[in-house]
């Protein structure tokens, strides 16, 4: 399995770690240690050295009550760490926004995968009628536009409402069902398969009970065909279960890594890109039952 992006290929047969570089003050975790530009580049540069694969830049937090960010600011933010980042480390760029113009200026500046959390919030699949000039008007647009990869995450409200709006029949097979449909409506857009990512939302408009139970049923999601991504570290869900602050919640995240990659997850979002990297090749040696191939 591969992942298509603007013209590059990112090969998913072992599973792709992505690095998160909140470049933002108020993030759930270590918000506001990289909101300065150069503290920023340097840690997406440790995040290269210990062996992300994606170093996903995000401007905007996303966490349960935090407030929207202006495009203006969101831009200042993450743009220089882009530019930086994409001229001097050996691992793919991508943006983590939910905004599509934030998105394209991103790829101009050299991302090459969109981290897309809008969820049910977004604008419709299809690409805009508008003239090329115009602000896009969804991040399917930019991404058919310019062959950047997406990864398409389920969600409701915004983080100032989706802890209200965890009501599901099955949250398994509901957010499934909702990933199948945006999936087939962003090929039909004009995406090729190769480069769809689809991420269940772990933590969004999720509660530590319906996370896990994601977790749990995580290959209904794999069974679709598409890379899945699992994006699960340092979350509340963990905390809930341990009884640890944030920054306590580490080997909790190890726990969610190896169980997401015996699942099947081809790509993990993480703080912590060492220790996941381990995690994750031990738990690919174990299930294919001998070490990696030197």
């Amino acid at each position: 399995m591969k992942l298509a992006h603007c013209g590059r290929s990112l090969d998913l047969e072992r599973v792709a770690v992505m690095g998160i570089l909140n470049v933002t003050p108020d993030s759930f975790f270590n918000g506001g240690r990289y909101d300065d530009i150069a503290d920023a580049i340097e840690r997406g540069m440790r995040l290269d050295d210990e062996g992300a694969a994606i170093i996903d830049v995000g401007g905007e937090s996303t966490r349960p009550g935090a407030e929207p960010v202006p495009e203006d600011e969101e831009l200042a933010r993450v743009i220089p760490v882009i530019e930086a980042l994409a001229a001097r480390s050996g691992a793919a760029i991508s943006i983590d926004t939910r905004k599509p113009s934030v998105a394209q200026r991103a790829v101009e500046a050299g991302a090459t995968i969109l981290n897309d959390t809008l969820g049910e919030e977004g604008p419709p699949s299809s690409p805009s009628s508008s003239p090329s000039s115009s602000p896009p008007s969804s991040m399917a647009e930019v991404a058919a536009a310019t062959g950047a990869a997406l990864v398409t995450m389920h969600s409701r409200g915004m983080p100032q409402t989706m802890t209200r709006l965890t009501d599901y029949s099955d949250v398994v097979a509901d957010t499934v069902a909702w990933l199948k449909s945006r999936a087939e409506a962003l090929e039909g857009a004009g995406l090729e398969r190769d480069a769809i990512v689809l991420d269940p939302g772990i933590g969004f408009a999720k509660t530590a009970e319906q996370s896990l139970m994601l977790l749990k049923r995580l290959d209904e999601l794999v069974a679709l065909g598409y890379p899945v991504l699992s994006g699960t570290s340092h979350k509340s869900f963990i905390g809930a279960v341990l009884d640890v602050p944030p920054e306590g919640r580490l080997n909790g995240t190890a726990a969610t890594v190896a169980w997401a990659v015996a699942k099947g997850a081809r790509l993990v979002r993480v703080h912590d890109v060492a220790p996941a990297l381990q995690v994750a090749r031990m738990t690919e040696a174990i299930a294919a039952g001998r070490p990696p191939a030197q």
